[in-house]
């Protein structure tokens, strides 16, 4: 059980609960806030008070007084016309992620909103309700309102849902779970969607595989290392403590420990002095590229408990304060940042493969091919790669540098936020399948050279990896071996490996 208290919310509980089916539950402190919070919202409609989104209209139409009687109008009229996303709906864990995110800040007790509202979205997630929400529509200021707002449909039996492998209307399913839809009363719909859940669980979910694929990415290239007899002086602790970057360091760690007691790697001077960069600066490279996801992490895990609507209640209602704590520029900038990184594994990989290729650049059958000239072997992988690499560049372009003003220029500055994550979550995709060929190429690399000379650890990964590619012995729809390898990579706990 994952408890929530709305301040310390954390990606391994937050794995959990994505991919371990974990049921969440708030404490009983977090839910008192809750309640205070909703009843300084309901004083204020009583006494009325003129606060923006309780009694106001949204956006440009702030300055317009809503009469007592039409405040629940006012929050289903802004549900409803603000669910306005389009494209394929986010990947179910997205979604899922997005309910326990948006609980967790309304946890905090700033927003106003009734314990109830909490209750129903960790209904959803225990019982694995997840909200249909289109990817596309959010400018990631104003919180993502769009995506949000079509999570919040599903609360007052409205939307789609996705449930048990089917996508449904959400009535439908409500009604057989036993959830009668909600009457959104005074800021409720406000506190529901804005915020920056939709790009945070984006981010959570790509962040989470980006960080698998990077520790990945140093087991395939030790494999690729013997492949090539590669030279492990590069690796030495020395260097990498002369440079004073503890992600460099570590990840040469990792490497000199899965070629440990090799017989295929040499040392300088053995074959020859010094390896090309793509092997040489792997620690460099990768280990630049764990200081950008320690920085993604970082700031994931602040905003996953952060508030993020406007306005915020404090001190029992005396104070409802306006401001942008849903501008998403901290995790438009991380997620920008993320692309970059991930984008740059793909690229020492595929000069990996290239390597690996080229008959002039190793001493391998020419494309890794068992019939050179009859057999193509693996010549084309390394033209796929390089098509996904280049495609990484342009979605590597930073969302953040953009804006677009909004309604009629109140919102004059928005943070695309939703979007730099939609484009890491590709990117990683991509990097993944350049990671798998590289994995194959890697593997045939061994096998010419002597599966038996290699690592305990390297060996017992290539072992597994045949299990699921097996060795070119002729020309084949290579498509499927790395669809194969690509899922495969995505379930493998690396963790044994590792030891």
């Amino acid at each position: 059980m994952v408890i929530l208290t709305g301040n310390t919310l954390t990606l391994a509980e937050i794995k959990k609960v994505l991919f371990e089916k974990e049921k969440v539950e708030p404490t009983e402190e977090s839910m008192l806030a809750v309640k205070e919070s909703y009843n300084a919202v309901k004083r204020i409609v009583e006494e009325e008070r003129v606060i923006y989104g309780i009694n106001t209209g949204f956006g440009k139409f702030s300055d317009v007084l809503i009469n007592q009687k039409d405040v629940k109008d006012l929050q289903l009229n802004l549900i409803r016309s603000h669910a306005c996303g389009v494209g394929e709906p986010f990947p179910e864990s997205v979604s899922r992620a997005m309910l326990l995110l948006r609980a967790n800040a309304l946890l905090k007790g700033f927003s106003g909103a009734r314990p109830i509202i909490i209750e129903r979205l960790l209904e959803l997630v225990n019982r694995e309700i997840h909200p249909v929400i289109p990817q596309q529509g959010s400018l990631g200021a104003s919180g993502d309102l769009a995506p949000l707002s079509h999570l919040a449909l599903v609360l007052v039996g409205e939307g789609e849902v996705f449930y048990k492998g089917k996508r449904r209307p959400s009535i439908e399913v409500l009604m057989e779970e036993g959830l009668t839809p909600l009457t959104l009363e005074a800021k409720e719909g406000l506190a529901l969607i804005n915020g920056t859940q939709a790009m945070t669980a984006m981010g959570v979910v790509a962040y989470l595989e980006a960080e698998k694929l990077a520790y990945q990415s140093e087991l395939i290239a030790a494999v690729t290392m013997e492949g090539l007899n590669g030279i492990i002086d590069a690796f030495n602790e020395k260097i990498h403590l002369a440079r004073g970057y503890q992600q460099q360091v570590d990840t040469a760690k990792r490497i000199r420990a899965y070629l440990s007691g090799s017989q295929l790697i040499t040392k300088q001077g053995e074959i020859r002095v010094q390896d090309a960069y793509s092997i040489r600066c792997i620690p460099q490279v990768h280990g630049a590229s764990w200081q950008a996801l320690d920085y993604v992490k970082e700031k994931l895990e602040i905003e996953m408990n952060a508030a993020t609507d406007n306005p915020l209640v404090f001190d029992e209602g005396e104070s409802v304060i306006s401001g942008g704590n849903f501008h998403g520029q901290p995790i438009a900038l991380a997620m920008d940042f993320m692309k970059i990184a991930v984008a740059e594994l793909a690229n020492i990989s595929e000069r990996r493969i290239e390597r690996l290729v080229n008959p002039q650049l190793n001493d391998l059958p020419p494309f890794l091919s068992p019939e050179p000239g009859l057999q193509s072997g693996a010549m084309i992988l390394q033209y796929c790669a390089a098509a996904l690499v280049s495609e990484n560049k342009t979605l590597a372009h930073p969302a953040s540098v953009d804006s677009i003003p909004s309604s009629a220029n109140q919102e004059d500055h928005v943070s695309m936020g939703t979007i730099a994550a939609r484009h890491a979550y590709q990117i990683i995709q991509n990097a993944n399948n350049v990671l798998s060929i590289e994995l194959i190429c890697a593997l045939q690399a061994a096998e010419f050279k002597g599966v038996e000379k290699m690592a305990d650890k390297t060996k017992a990964f290539y072992l597994e990896a045949r299990k699921i590619v097996p060795s070119i012995t002729k020309d084949r729809i290579f498509s499927k071996d790395t669809e194969a390898c690509s899922t495969w990579l995505k379930k493998l706990d690396i963790n044994s490996f590792m030891l």
